[in-house]
């Protein structure tokens, strides 16, 4: 049945595909870029929104996974334009669909070890220790100078992928388009999935999840792992559009601007993220043309959001959250 939310939904997808195809035609590629740039913000954002909407895990450590798969697909197509070899005797390569492999186990891997003890607290303790993790990968990379330290480490040929020139902005758009719309279908599958029942079911009562024999500890670290996953493809897509990995992507605004996109667009909706991602880019470039203080009206923004509309835009539009 086409609910209010679905058709929402369908026209966020439509209105996001077709501004930058719009754009490229009448030679307009600044505002293909910020498509794509909204694209790969929704996506880090649906990573998050995996934990904290199914979940209710506040992970206020997400830009460390964010960084890792920017800083996995700078390396990679360093050592391959440099040709020297990686740790073991492993080369680089420039070839994206490797580097998200990478980008994406390395991220998976590292959420699944900071999950395993971060999910040993709840509450503002485990906000706290996800915060402390990442500010620990941010110090890590500031601090190491073969790959830029401080200053970041530039990419100076965007990776490729088979068949597209991903030098030209549209096509880089579409695959960063296409990329969003699958970790969406994926999002989708999760959450009417019993694994994805058993998520928001500990999040409403942990306890009565525990008492039928369902391990809620295990059920979200897995959650977690997956979402650093799909939030570190996102930072390689997002060191890709740049062509350049900064510290800044590890940095802990990063990961309070990943759950203000949730809040904006409607916590734990399939739709939200790039709700939020579009309204944050949106106020950035607009706002961001009229005064240098334009954090300042975003924050009015989003107070009005969580004290007026809690569902977000999604909400307001939609009405009750649906899945769709």
């Amino acid at each position: 049945m086409l609910t209010r939310e679905i058709l929402v939904n369908l026209i966020l997808a439509a209105l996001l595909l077709a501004v930058p195809l719009i754009a490229n035609a009448f030679g307009q590629p600044f505002y293909v870029t910020l498509a794509t740039r909204v694209a790969i913000l929704a996506l880090a954002a649906t990573g998050l929104n995996l934990a904290l909407g199914l979940g209710g895990l506040v992970s206020f450590g997400h830009a460390a996974f964010f960084g890792i798969g920017g800083y996995a697909a700078g390396i990679l197509a360093t050592h391959a334009f440099s040709g020297d070899p990686l740790l073991l005797g492993l080369s680089g390569t420039n070839q994206m669909p490797v580097i998200w492999l990478v980008a994406m186990l390395v991220a998976g891997l590292v959420g699944l070890l900071i999950g395993l003890i971060s999910l040993r607290t709840s509450g503002v303790y485990f906000i706290m220790i996800t915060l402390a993790f990442a500010q620990m990968v941010y110090y890590f990379a500031i601090s190491w100078p073969a790959y830029g330290g401080e200053d970041g480490l530039s990419i100076l040929v965007r990776n490729q992928f088979p068949g597209v020139n991903t030098m030209k902005p549209v096509s880089f758009f579409l695959i960063c388009y296409a990329v969003l719309i699958v970790a969406l279908g994926l999002f989708v599958v999760i959450r009417g999935s019993r694994f994805g029942s058993a998520l928001q079911a500990a999040r409403q009562n942990e306890v009565r999840v525990a008492t039928v024999g369902i391990a809620p500890y295990r059920i979200r670290l897995t959650a977690f792992a997956i979402s650093a996953a799909l939030t570190g493809l996102a930072g390689a897509l997002f060191a890709d559009l740049n062509r350049f990995v900064s510290p800044s992507m590890l940095s802990w605004h990063m990961s309070g601007e990943l759950i203000v996109l949730i809040i904006l667009g409607g916590t734990g909706r399939l739709f939200g993220p790039l709700a939020g991602a579009a309204l944050f880019v949106i106020f950035e470039y607009v706002l961001g043309g009229l005064t240098e203080r334009w954090q300042f009206f975003l924050g009015l923004i989003l107070l009005g959001t969580v004290l007026f509309a809690r569902g977000g835009l999604l909400g307001l539009l939609a009405g009750k959250a649906r899945h769709g």
